[in-house]
């Protein structure tokens, strides 16, 4: 990597995660890259496809690095997506424009005896490419931004693969889940490999951050978020600390409400993304003492800009004052945002 690179120990996001109450908090924001800024736009135009512009490296590293430009981002998150890892076991994956994801269904065992978590890692090593893009750019420019890598968590990359497309409920992996569980059992044990040595790759190009994405655990009632959100999620993280055992990680279980307890105290994550849902409050008295927490301001709220906007920003600050936190959003940034408005947003966290 070139440039000097900071002590971690000053990097605000690497602080809060380490249980310092940092004020004002640090931030970045879900989707911080992509189609609300007009930069990205014209980075897409070039790249053509949504696949072809996460597996080249230089482009997917100027956009991962715009809105640290632009902003002066605590936090710059990989442009990627969650079904990067389906995609680099060999389901076969493409992104129709209006539709989202479309992806070959895996409902059986041959299907799932297809994937070969063994190569994921390598098959992705474009991505691990933009990985050390990005940390070298960070070192020499912005050395106090930590690079946060990602993944999906299995339950939720597993309700795409099964489903083949985007839902309001995926009955299908749900239901797969239900009917036979010992053949969704296998599918969350592949993606609970290929996951890790994914996560551990970005880690080894310089991630300085994991997140797990869990957006549809929501979905499940508590005896199935137990057995498939939970006990998952925490059989990835106690596989990436055999191997990297000082890298915090970030889990997002996304409405997943009351749940939000026993994830905090079972899976092993260091910090507790929040959903719009919840309220914040709560949830700092429900996660063990010293738990970092991130969120959780609404989208929309970013959308309508102005007094709105204030108004809550104000009150997420004032919720969390005094303890480790890192602002962002309950869910990802819409396109529709006026990036005046996330200007204005990052001046008022700034200020505290």
């Amino acid at each position: 990597m070139s440039g000097q690179t900071a002590n971690p120990t000053q990097k605000p996001i690497l602080r809060a995660l380490a249980g310092e109450a940092v004020w004002p908090p640090p931030m970045w924001l879900m989707r911080q890259a992509g189609r609300y800024l007009p930069e990205y736009r014209e980075v897409r135009a070039q790249a053509g496809g949504f696949i072809a512009l996460v597996t080249a490296p230089e482009m997917a590293a100027e956009v991962t690095l715009q809105p640290i430009r632009r902003y002066g981002m605590d936090g710059a998150i990989l442009f990627s997506d969650i079904l990067m890892v389906p995609w680099a076991m060999g389901q076969p994956l493409r992104f129709a424009e209006g539709e989202g994801p479309v992806l070959e269904p895996v409902r059986d065992a041959a299907a799932i005896g297809r994937l070969d978590p063994s190569v994921c890692a390598a098959n992705a090593a474009p991505i691990m490419e933009t990985v050390r893009l990005v940390r070298a750019a960070l070192d020499a420019d912005s050395p106090k931004t930590t690079l946060i890598g990602f993944a999906g968590s299995p339950f939720t990359v597993a309700c795409y693969m099964v489903e083949g497309h985007g839902s309001r409920d995926f009955a299908a992996a749900r239901g797969m889940a239900y009917e036979d569980p010992a053949l969704f059992g296998k599918l969350i044990r592949t993606l609970v490999e290929a996951s890790t040595d994914y996560l551990l790759a970005q880690a080894e190009a310089g991630a300085e951050v994991l997140m797990l994405f869990d957006s549809w655990a929501g979905l499940l009632a508590p005896s199935q978020f137990r057995r498939w959100v939970i006990e998952p999620t925490a059989a990835l993280v106690r596989a990436i600390r055999k191997r990297q055992p000082d890298i915090p990680i970030i889990g997002f279980p996304r409405l997943a409400g009351p749940m939000l307890a026993e994830y905090a105290q079972r899976t092993g994550v260091q910090c507790c993304a929040i959903d719009t849902s919840m309220d914040l409050r709560w949830a700092a008295s429900a996660v063990p003492e010293g738990m970092a927490l991130q969120g959780n301001l609404d989208p929309l709220s970013l959308v309508a800009g102005g007094a709105a906007l204030e108004a809550e920003a104000r009150s997420i600050l004032g919720a969390m004052r005094g303890r480790p936190f890192i602002f962002n959003l309950g869910h990802g940034i819409e396109k529709v945002t006026s990036p005046d408005n996330v200007s204005a947003l990052v001046r008022l966290v700034r200020t505290g």
